[in-house]
């Protein structure tokens, strides 16, 4: 079970690195003028988002060998707040997705600073798994 968590948070700091620098890249698309500038940020989100499906599928992966060896967490509320999270976290991840698509095609319609907002959402969750997985305060 311990290579589990290891993985498990492996690619969660992967997932994470992804979701925190991503739209890091949309406020610094949504600021840029330059064509030029535009394009290679547009190779930078494609790469990276390339990456935070990895990263989070394979956090996804080892959660649930995770649960399968320890089918008691399904009965404690931690866990159920933790999932609830998670779950935020990857529709978070694919707005993200929907997101990347739309600079490709130079469709966005949102400013930076609503960007520099949005990029601080996956903190807050981060700062709820920690405290929830490892307090487990219900």
């Amino acid at each position: 079970m311990l290579w589990l968590k290891s993985f498990h948070v492996i690619f969660m700091v992967t997932w994470f690195a992804g979701l925190f620098y991503l739209p890091r890249l949309f406020v610094y698309h949504a600021m840029s003028g330059s064509a030029e500038v535009q394009a290679t940020l547009k190779i930078m989100q494609r790469k990276l988002m390339i990456m935070t499906h990895l990263g989070g599928g394979l956090t996804w992966f080892f959660g649930v060998l995770l649960l399968v060896q320890a089918p008691a967490w399904l009965g404690q509320g931690w866990f159920h707040a933790k999932l609830a999270l998670v779950l935020l976290l990857t529709a978070y991840h694919f707005y993200c997705a929907r997101l990347v698509r739309l600079f490709a095609s130079d469709k966005n319609i949102r400013t930076h600073t609503w960007y520099r907002w949005f990029n601080e959402l996956p903190t807050l969750a981060l700062v709820g798994v920690v405290i929830l997985v490892v307090v487990k305060p219900f």
